[in-house]
């Protein structure tokens, strides 16, 4: 019988093996009968397939700072991809009439726009020695060349034939680009949609040329007054200019913060994609993409 008070006898504890209590989050594993055993079943990697996703980052400099330029690049395309998804969706919900699911589609491409507004904050830590060090390896790649943003843009109605050139070597990508210069843009759209609800629309703004960039009109002022005057008596067409507002607001805040962070990391050199760089981004800043909806807040 063993004294309470003396150690047991080490023989004793080298004839029985360890047995170590599980710990505190062993057990919460243990009663909620998490599975472990992915062997036979779809796991969180297979679904998301994050072999090929983790695998997609190949530096091709010696610098530590390379991947921070890749991943914030290749996060900012899947961002992307996701606001052509919704913006494809709210533009056919605009086009049949079913407008509740294009405000909470156009809602989400408005919060999507926000986080790529904050991975300018990440990408601005690189300075401007750190990103010389790489900038021979970029060749002439430049997010200028961005298909999946030149659709977007030219969805938003900012049309621009020769933004088509980039992508001619690639068939598959000048498919998707030129389809989205050639059809309506999400306010051509919204202007479609209230002409069907009897707003008084110029036939010129309903019946143009669609691959021609927006030019801003009086008359089509005139009809948005008409709403923001009587909320009440078209408050589905009203809230739809507050949703496309508050796109291009995060739109706006998305280009300066690109032009901050350029100059803030290359300084006035020109972009690797051959343009001026923060000229060139600084006169984008100046394009207004549903004209009228600011327009009008000077008349309320």
């Amino acid at each position: 019988m063993s004294c309470p008070y003396h150690p047991q006898d080490p023989q004793d504890s080298q004839s029985q093996p360890a047995q170590s209590a599980p710990g505190h989050t062993e057990q919460i594993v243990q009663q909620e009968g998490a599975q472990l055993d992915f062997s036979k079943d779809m796991s969180y990697g297979d679904y998301l397939h994050l072999d090929q996703i983790l695998g997609a980052q190949k530096p091709l400099s010696p610098e530590h700072n390379e991947m921070l330029f890749i991943v914030q690049h290749q996060t900012s395309e899947l961002w992307m991809k996701l606001m052509l998804h919704e913006m494809e969706a709210a533009v056919a919900k605009l086009a049949a009439d079913q407008l509740p699911e294009s405000f909470k589609m156009l809602a989400r491409v408005s919060r999507i726009m926000e986080q790529l507004v904050h991975a300018w904050d990440v990408l601005a830590t690189m300075t401007p020695p750190e990103y010389s060090a790489i900038r021979p390896y970029l060749s002439n790649s430049s997010g200028f060349q961005s298909a999946q943003y030149r659709r977007i843009e030219f969805m938003l109605g900012n049309k621009n034939a020769a933004m088509l050139k980039p992508h001619a070597h690639r068939p598959d990508l000048l498919a998707g680009v030129e389809a989205a210069w050639r059809a309506p843009s999400l306010y051509d759209e919204t202007l479609r949609l209230m002409a069907r609800r009897g707003i008084q629309v110029p036939a010129e703004a309903l019946n143009r040329d669609w691959t021609q960039p927006y030019a801003a009109s009086e008359g089509v002022k005139a009809a948005w007054l008409e709403v923001y005057r009587q909320p009440q008596a078209h408050w589905d067409l009203y809230q739809m200019g507050e949703e496309l507002v508050d796109l291009e607001d995060a739109f706006r805040l998305w280009r300066f913060r690109h032009v901050t962070t350029v100059e803030r990391v290359i300084g006035f050199k020109r972009g690797t994609g051959g343009t001026s760089g923060v000229s060139y981004l600084r006169k984008m800043l100046d394009t207004v993409l549903f004209p009228e909806l600011w327009a009008l807040r000077t008349e309320l």
